[in-house]
């Protein structure tokens, strides 16, 4: 896998560290980010949407990234757009 690191929370300590990539050779997005609360969890997976059925697949997860990453995810955004211009 070839990730292009974008950027970690400006606000991060030393155990918590929400953080963009690129992964260029998939070019997809990537994120670390916060377990959510019990509370919020359960709401994503109630939601039923057009397209998408309640629940949450055991292959996918919530996440929690800061809006003051807005701008990396932004970044990260720009990066894998530009990957899909190359063949």
């Amino acid at each position: 896998m070839s990730l292009l690191f974008i950027g970690i929370d400006p606000e991060t300590g030393d155990h918590e560290s929400p953080t963009v990539w690129v992964d260029q050779e998939n070019k997809e997005l990537v994120f670390q980010g916060w377990k959510p609360r019990a509370k919020l969890e359960a709401e994503c997976a109630a939601l039923k949407l057009p397209g998408h059925a309640a629940g949450i697949p055991d292959t996918e997860a919530v996440i929690r990234i800061p809006a003051r990453m807005a701008d990396m995810i932004r970044k990260a955004c720009d990066a894998v757009e530009r990957a899909n211009d190359v063949p």
